[in-house]
This record gives structure tokens, C-alpha cells and sequence, in this order.
């Protein structure tokens, strides 16, 4: 990456057309650093969803724009379906007719690499077909600069999901560096890999090891593991969605905020416009209201909300476990959507203009928090029997034990840092992007040691350090 900075701003500065091919050349040895051969995965989307977008744009008839639209739906489907889902479908067809009594063995599943982030560049190239067809949006003709869109390695394989709308005006605009901007993405990737390197990879060995043996810990524990899971995800998800950011910014270019501080949620609701908000503005935009979204009387609406929310989970993994935990996340939204309070908190934070939250918002932090947390077992567990699993050992053997590290480490630092991790994510609630917002450039400073600090003390060559949403 500073390579790519350097040559970007020193030797393609002056043409935006020299700029986007070094751009789309980075994006495709970064790729293809992991696999080439996936590489033309990616071509082939970017190639489809371009000359649909004109096809679309360019013909009158309805008929003809709904058959090329469905070319890059069934394209990009495909491709995630096959690479994604082919075994699952095939594993759970097996499961199923045993079930009913034929013992058959399947000999159709195929041993398939999920490439790096085709959930995400899939998504975001249908998007711009979906655009222009609902008239949003002009098509490009200019195939670089949608290829450099579309393969854009600082979000290519975990997203924000961006939209043309956005990222792709700003690959074809003119840019000129901007120190300011280039400060604050350092500041953002800083504080991203702070979350990351102290946060979730310091929590994985306690929770992978709560989850590997979740037979033979008491209760206290399990809770303790799912709760720190909580942690582990956030940190490392919006630690990279923070990374990503920063590191557009560094080439002029805004991608939109991912992650506002769902730890504070005071309902399920204004947790999934906090968390994820790429993927869960996606599905809002492409799916619930072309469904028809509320305007359609309460019983078809909660069918919408079911369908988003079953969709969402499949879409994070081929396993039942992650449609458990969709179908969890609706059953919790869909008293909040018939009580109307949905969209209460949808342009305020916690406390906004206040020190402290008050009681009633304490509680129904605390009361949001339990629930996700506890919809996280699905999420986390290997299958629907181990999920099963878990919570039937926190029922049959509610008991409280003290948790032994399992590389030895006090548990007591883990506690005190997530404490203070929260306090300081409070603080900064109001703006997600700026996580360094002092008016003292001292205190600035301190901050910026202690948190490069953290991260040589919490450092751990024995970590797995690969981002939980690469598997997604």
C-alpha cells in the first residue's frame, strides 16, 4: 500500500485515467496475490454487469431492461451460488431424504475454495445493474474506471458494499491530495488495527476454546464466551471496515461508514442501522422495498422482514446455523416494527447531547446487547446441533466457575481493556470517523501511544490473525 500511495500521487497524479489503471493494476495483484485464478471471477462480473448496465440504459422496451437485469442477477447469483451454496444444497437434499427414510450417499459435492470476498463484489456490481434499471443512475462507458470501481482492493474482499452512486463518481472525478484527508484515513486505519490486533485477536483464544469445548464449562463460562464473541466480531469486522476506509482515503476517495457504534443500540432496530450498514442498506434498497417494504399492510410487511433477515443470514455462510440466526434477528424485530418504534432512533446517538445515558437507555443497551449476543451462538457455532448444544449446557448446568485463560494470561487485563475500550468507544460516539478528536494535540499524542502501546503488548505470533468476514 505505500508503494501504490507513493507512485499514485508522484508519477499518475496529473491524468485520473493513469490513476484509475495503476488503481485497477494494484487491485488485481492484491487479489491475486491469494488466488490469480479467482481473478477472473472478478473480471467476468465486471465484464457482464457493464454491458448490462448499457443494455439496459440504452434500450426502451420494459421487457428487454427486466431480461437484462435478470442476466446479471442470475450471473451474479450463480457465481455466489455455485461457489458459495453448491454443497449445501447438496449436503441438505442428502439430509433431507434420509430424513424420509433413503439412505442415499452423495457423490455430486465437489471439494470448492469460497473465493475471498465474492459475496461482497457480487453484491456491489449487481447494485449498479439494479441502479440504472430503477432509473438511479446513468451507466459509465468508461470500463476502467468501472473495473477500478468494482475491484477496488482497500474494500474488495469485505466491503463497505459500495455503490456506484458513490464510489464510482469519485473514480471518474478528478483528485488531488489532501493532507487533511490523508491524516485522518492514517488516524482511522491506526485506530482499525488497534481494534483488530487488541480487541479480536486478543479475545479469539478464549472464545475458540470456549466454543470448542462448550461440553464440559458451566454456564458462566459459555456466557462468558458468547459475550466476549460479541467483542471478538465487533472489533474485528469494524477494525477492518475502519482499515478500509482509512486506506481510501489515502487516495482521495470517501468510502460510506460501515459500523456507528451498535454496542450502544437501544433497540434491535438501531442495532442494524448501526451494524453492518452497507449490507443492511443493501438489502433495504434491493430487496424490502422492492418487496414492498411497510407500505403494504402489517402481515405482508412482516413477510418482508422475514425474507430480509433469512436472506441476510444465508448470505454470511451456507449453513443452517446462519439462517437460525437471521430467523432469531426477525423474530426480535418484528415486535419493534408493530409497537413503531423502528425508526425512533435513526438520526440521534445515545445521550446525545448529554454526558451521561440515562437509566431507561442503560437498560435497553443492556437488554439489546443480551439479545444479539445470545443470537450470536448460532453465528458462532460449527452447526445447529453444537448451537443446540451450547445453550442446552448453559440450561443443564447453570453453575458459576472461574475461567483459566487458556495461554495463561490473567483474565483480569481482558476485563480492565474492554472496560476502557467501551468508555473511549463512548466518547467518540458522535463520529464514527474521527476516533482521535482532541482539541490538545498532547492528549492527541498520548492517545496515539497508548494505543500503539496495546497493540505491541497484546501482539501474539501463536494468533490466526485472518479476518472473520474473509470466510463470508
Amino acid at each position: 500500500m505505500p508503494i501504490v500511495f507513493i507512485a499514485y500521487w508522484y508519477i499518475f497524479k496529473k491524468r485520473i485515467r493513469a490513476q484509475n489503471i495503476f488503481l485497477l493494476v494494484a487491485s488485481y495483484v492484491f487479489y491475486g496475490l491469494w488466488d490469480w485464478r479467482f481473478l477472473f471471477l472478478i473480471l467476468a462480473s465486471t465484464v457482464v454487469d457493464f454491458f448490462v448496465g448499457q443494455a439496459i440504459y440504452s434500450n426502451d422496451s420494459n421487457t428487454k431492461k427486466k431480461i437484462w437485469l435478470w442476466v446479471s442477477v442470475l450471473f451474479n447469483v450463480g457465481l455466489l451460488g455455485f461457489f458459495k451454496y453448491y454443497n449445501f444444497f447438496i449436503n441438505s437434499w442428502v439430509d433431507f431424504v434420509s430424513i424420509v427414510g433413503y439412505d442415499i450417499k452423495s457423490t455430486w459435492t465437489l471439494q470448492i475454495i469460497l473465493p475471498v470476498g465474492i459475496s461482497f463484489y457480487t453484491f456491489q456490481t449487481m447494485s449498479y445493474s439494479l441502479d440504472i434499471y430503477y432509473k438511479r443512475l446513468t451507466p459509465t462507458k468508461d470500463f476502467i474506471s468501472f473495473a477500478t470501481f468494482v475491484s477496488f482492493f482497500p474494500q474488495l474482499v469485505a466491503g463497505p458494499i459500495e455503490r456506484a452512486s458513490n464510489l464510482l463518481s469519485q473514480i471518474t472525478s478528478k483528485r488531488t491530495f489532501n493532507y487533511v484527508q490523508c491524516t485522518d484515513g492514517l488516524k482511522l486505519i491506526l485506530w482499525g488495527l488497534f481494534k483488530k490486533i487488541v480487541i479480536a485477536d486478543a479475545l479469539a483464544p478464549i472464545v475458540d476454546d470456549i466454543f470448542a469445548n462448550y461440553g464440559s464449562y458451566p454456564a458462566s463460562t459459555l456466557i462468558l464466551g458468547v459475550s466476549l464473541f460479541s467483542f471478538q466480531v465487533y472489533g474485528d469486522f469494524s477494525g477492518y471496515s475502519d482499515i478500509a476506509i482509512g486506506t481510501a482515503k489515502l487516495f482521495g476517495i470517501e468510502l460510506m461508514s460501515n459500523f456507528k457504534f451498535p454496542i450502544f443500540s437501544r433497540n434491535v432496530a438501531e442495532y442494524w442501522q448501526r451494524w453492518h450498514v452497507s449490507l443492511s442498506t443493501w438489502f433495504r434498497h434491493y430487496v424490502y422495498i422492492p418487496l414492498g417494504g411497510n407500505r403494504v399492510g402489517k402481515l405482508k410487511s412482516i413477510r418482508n422482514i422475514v425474507i430480509i433477515f433469512l436472506v441476510s443470514g444465508f448470505w454470511h455462510g451456507a449453513n443452517w446455523t446462519f439462517i437460525a440466526w437471521g430467523a432469531f434477528h426477525a423474530l426480535l424485530y418484528i415486535p419493534v416494527f408493530l409497537m413503531g418504534r423502528n425508526r425512533i432512533y435513526m438520526n440521534n446517538v445515545v445521550a446525545e447531547n448529554r454526558w451521561f445515558p440515562s437509566v431507561i437507555e442503560i437498560f435497553q443497551i443492556l437488554i439489546t446487547f443480551s439479545l444479539v449476543t445470545f443470537s450470536r451462538v448460532f453465528f458462532r457455532s460449527e452447526s445447529i446441533t453444537d448451537a443446540f448444544g451450547f445453550l442446552e449446557q448453559i440450561y443443564s448446568n447453570f453453575t458459576f466457575e472461574t475461567y483459566e485463560h487458556p495461554l495463561g494470561y490473567r483474565m483480569i487485563d481482558y476485563f480492565v481493556l474492554l472496560g476502557v475500550f467501551v468508555l473511549y468507544e463512548y466518547r467518540i460516539r458522535r463520529d464514527e470517523r474521527s476516533p482521535f478528536k482532541f482539541k490538545s494535540k498532547i492528549v492527541r499524542f498520548i492517545a496515539y501511544a497508548l494505543v500503539i502501546l496495546g497493540m505491541m503488548l497484546f501482539f501474539d505470533d501463536n494468533i490466526d490473525r485472518s479476518f472473520i468476514y474473509f470466510q463470508f
